[in-house]
């Protein structure tokens, strides 16, 4: 904590089909239960983003992150109920470990989600994701470029 603001790290898992995964809040969390958020959770005492972002993936979907990026920070949204927090997004495109599994009661249910459906979720727990969402599709476009231009570059 800084300065008394919570911080936290979120994972947006994309998957070849440019799907993203999301969990829903188990209904005993004390922040937006029952809602569908990032896969994360808080920054231990010491811990950079980098160790949070897989030790908290690791721990709630049993997989390893190998390819991220930081999407943006988030403030919380309704600091009036949870208290002052910052989310740091990331963008998960590459992981270890096999197809994620809900491996911890932090959320009853894990689910992958078409890009453009996210935003019509009515229980979605921070609607400023909305703009990180957008970037979503903006990176995986130029991801999918990307592998398009290094599979026609010849190899010598």
């Amino acid at each position: 904590m800084v300065g008394g603001t919570v911080r936290t790290v979120g994972a947006l898992l994309l998957d070849s089909s440019d799907h993203v995964l999301l969990g829903l809040r188990a209904d005993w969390k004390n922040t937006w239960p029952e809602c569908w958020d990032c896969i994360g959770g808080h920054l231990e005492a010491g811990e950079t983003l980098a160790g949070a972002l897989s030790r908290e993936v690791q721990e709630e979907i049993g997989v390893r992150p190998t390819a991220y990026s930081l999407l943006g920070a988030v403030p919380e949204q309704r600091p009036d109920l949870y208290g002052d927090a910052l989310h740091h997004i990331f963008l998960v495109t590459a992981w270890d470990g096999g197809p994620p599994e809900n491996t911890s009661d932090e959320h009853s249910e894990i689910r992958w989600f078409e890009i453009g459906g996210i935003a019509a979720l009515n229980n979605l727990a921070d609607r400023d994701y909305g703009r990180l969402i957008k970037s979503v599709r903006n990176a995986a476009r130029s991801l999918r470029t990307a592998q398009r231009r290094e599979q026609k570059t010849p190899t010598s």
